[in-house]
């Protein structure tokens, strides 16, 4: 041991009797553990506080609890509140899920010694109900906390959503109603509701600048226009598309809202030709934008074929697309025309069709893109590089499968790629379908 701390640098070697190494300057190492620690041999009892709590802050929570109990000093410093400010709570039951939970003991320690210290929590659920109801337990015992972040995370469906509403909205209101500085939230498929909303609101609508609740069956169009109507710092919303509306775009660009940053929309259907989707009018696009001129419009979709009639008919300032299934060319060839401030596009799918003409014309009218993904599509040799010609060095990221490059009379693979890095001005290869 006294070799190890040696070679790291961290035990003073013996002093010498000569004068001339009485004058010499203290090492580097004295402005960490002090004077007075120099003529002494530094081990782990008498590292300085600031460094065991550096320490603490790296470890993993069950290192750290044990840690805790070697010495009275470290116990001390396991319950400083500096760190307890962030925290994850990881609530998974034996027989559905490998990871580890955190010890039942430990978490009501930490409610009885640092709910007041509690500022970035989260807790995240495997899909039995058991651990959802968990975290709503400890949610009501949060009486005197200071969140400022909370989430709720599922590893997997359905979770929060097998919790009974009354019991789910009942600890969320402990939390809002307590906290008052609440400024992120994200809580994914959950029975969060109108009326939590609204006393979310009236508690924190001075700090919420976050909100993050897409697959919230409970929530309506209403719920959502009183967090507009009252939370003016918002910067960023997170929604399923059946709850945005004409209305709510009209919310978020009156004056006296400060500028949305991020809007995130995911447009998802479970059954195939049982949701018909609504249209939203382009005058309530360009009063979002006219507001809010530098906000990001992301959409997700998750969609079928035969869903996407509602969407891109008209001019849509959408920023980033993401296509998580089989995208129509007649649908590309739509975002094209009608996306202007395009700036991000990935495709997964699109059967086997070649994309040319849709590419070059998205290239000529999207004149912000500077990414694209395309996943299991096809585009010719030929038809690539001239997109990449068009788009040229402003294409910062250029994802693409080898297999959706068709090779042609101009362009064999290995030619494309010098093409390519020619008019990106970087060295740039296509992406290899992993062999696994």
């Amino acid at each position: 041991m006294k070799r190890a701390w040696q070679r790291a640098g961290l035990e003073k070697e013996a002093p010498q009797t000569s004068q001339k190494s009485k004058k010499q300057k203290p090492s580097s190492y004295g402005s960490v553990f002090g004077e007075s620690e120099l003529h002494t041999s530094v081990d782990w009892g008498n590292l300085p506080h600031h460094v065991v709590l550096r320490i603490f802050q790296f470890l993993p929570l069950i290192d750290r609890a044990r840690a805790s109990s070697v010495c009275r000093r470290w116990n001390d410093i396991f319950h400083i509140p500096d760190l307890w400010r962030r925290f994850e709570f990881e609530l998974n039951q034996p027989a559905t899920s490998y990871l580890k939970s955190t010890h039942p003991d430990l978490i009501q320690q930490i409610i009885k010694r640092h709910a007041d210290h509690l500022q970035y929590v989260s807790f995240k659920v495997d899909s039995s109900t058991e651990s959802a109801e968990a975290a709503c337990d400890i949610l009501s015992q949060l009486v005197n906390c200071s969140i400022k972040t909370l989430g709720l995370i599922s590893t997997a469906k359905p979770s929060f959503m097998n919790v009974s509403k009354a019991h789910f909205a009942s600890a969320l209101t402990v939390v809002f109603v307590n906290s008052k500085s609440l400024s992120s939230i994200k809580m994914d498929d959950t029975p969060l509701d109108d009326p939590s909303l609204k006393v979310l609101v009236a508690n924190n609508s001075d700090t919420l600048k976050l909100l993050k609740m897409s697959s919230c069956p409970h929530v309506s169009p209403a719920g959502i226009l009183c967090v507009a109507d009252q939370c003016h710092g918002l910067k960023e919303l997170a929604l399923n598309y059946y709850i945005l509306s004409d209305e709510l775009l009209l919310a978020l660009s009156s004056e006296k809202h400060v500028d949305l940053e991020h809007l995130r929309i995911d447009v998802v259907s479970e059954n195939p030709g049982q949701v018909e989707f609504h249209s939203i009018k382009k005058q309530s696009w360009d009063a979002l934008v006219k507001h809010s001129p530098k906000v990001n419009i992301v959409m997700y979709f998750f969609l079928y074929e035969e869903e996407f009639d509602a969407f891109f008919r008209e001019e849509t300032p959408v920023t980033h697309l993401y296509f998580g299934r089989a995208v129509s060319k007649a649908m590309l060839g739509r975002i094209g025309l009608n996306c202007p401030r395009l700036i991000e596009l990935v495709v997964c799918a699109n059967g086997l069709q070649p994309l040319d003409e849709e590419l070059i014309r998205i290239a000529q009218r999207c004149k912000h893109l500077t990414a694209m993904g395309l996943g299991e599509c096809e585009v010719t040799c030929r038809g690539f590089v001239e997109f990449v010609k068009m788009c040229g060095g402003r294409l910062t990221q250029l994802s693409i499968m080898e297999e959706v490059l068709i090779p042609d009379s101009d362009y064999s693979l290995d030619r494309l790629h010098l093409e390519v890095s020619k008019h990106l001005g970087r060295m740039w290869f296509p992406d290899m379908m992993p062999t696994w």
